[in-house]
């Protein structure tokens, strides 16, 4: 069985780097997309470089998403309209992903992933595994590598073999659930699936990894751009949550009610043993993001 590691890319040099090193001597090739629009629709420069990765080039694919999908919704100052359409760019990004897959083995595995969530392929779970889907349980850790938010459990990495894979949409909508066999909607669903194995030593979530500017443009790119402009978070204010260890964005608000972004959640610093092998031994490489 080969591995393929399908993921997308606006501009996370480092976290690249690190996600390569990780994967690479499981991974046959790494499928990177980036498209020449941002989730909010705005033209961007492309930021891949595969030059940069020279102990890796010969394992990557790199595919470009060079227009915007062909049923964008007319915005009139509606906020669902514009989550709608960030959805249908990153799900373009998902169908460019179908190229780079289209002739591997029925056997061979297909992950996907954000590219800070880096599955634990090392787990004697998931090396044991004989199930066709696959979801990867991983610990989330925001700003630094060693700062751990301990309240929630991150379902990022999914994968399944080549046969079962309906669409990476569908890969990526499922579910941290797991349906018992006598379920009898399991029958009819796409999503409720028994055949599935979460892998609970799942890897690492290493999210908002960026300066206080760089995480500024990102958040106001990105699926919820909307809910972020309105929110009136500024340069400065996240530098503060960057500095002081703090979770800005309640993941538990109620998305009608509540406010979800003045959380103010002081995260974990922890030692090594969290941490994937490859991060502690090249410490002194990324010490800038060490807290």
């Amino acid at each position: 069985m080969k591995i393929y590691d399908c993921t997308t890319f606006y501009s996370e040099h480092m976290m690249m780097d690190v996600r390569f090193s990780i994967l690479n001597k499981y991974v046959e090739k790494f499928v990177v997309t980036e498209s020449l629009y941002s989730h909010s629709g705005k033209r961007k420069k492309l930021n891949f470089d595969i030059n940069n990765y020279p102990k890796f080039k010969n394992k990557i694919i790199y595919l470009v998403i060079d227009k915007e999908p062909n049923d964008l919704i007319e915005i009139e100052q509606n906020n669902v309209d514009k989550r709608l359409n960030s959805i249908k760019r990153i799900e373009l990004s998902y169908n460019y992903m179908n190229n780079a897959i289209k002739d591997v083995a029925e056997d061979d595995l297909i992950i996907l992933s954000d590219n800070d969530e880096i599955p634990n392929l090392d787990s004697k779970a998931f090396l044991n595994c004989k199930k066709n889907i696959i979801l990867f349980k991983q610990l989330f850790f925001y700003y630094k590598f060693d700062l751990f938010y301990d309240l929630m459990p991150w379902f990022g990495s999914k994968a399944c073999k080549k046969k079962s894979l309906k669409s990476f949409s569908w890969l990526n909508n499922l579910k941290g659930k797991k349906y018992p066999f006598w379920r009898l909607d399991t029958f009819f669903s796409r999503n409720k699936l028994i055949n599935l194995e979460i892998i609970n030593d799942g890897g690492w979530h290493f999210t908002n990894l960026k300066s206080p500017k760089d995480l500024y443009e990102k958040f106001n790119n990105f699926g919820h751009h909307d809910e972020f402009i309105d929110s009136g978070i500024t340069i400065e204010r996240l530098k503060y949550y960057i500095d002081n260890g703090i979770v800005f964005y309640n993941h538990f608000a109620d998305q009608k009610t509540q406010n979800k972004w003045n959380y103010n959640y002081k995260l974990k610093k922890i030692n090594n043993e969290l941490l994937p092998k490859y991060l502690v031994d090249n410490k002194n490489k990324y010490k800038n993001w060490f807290s």
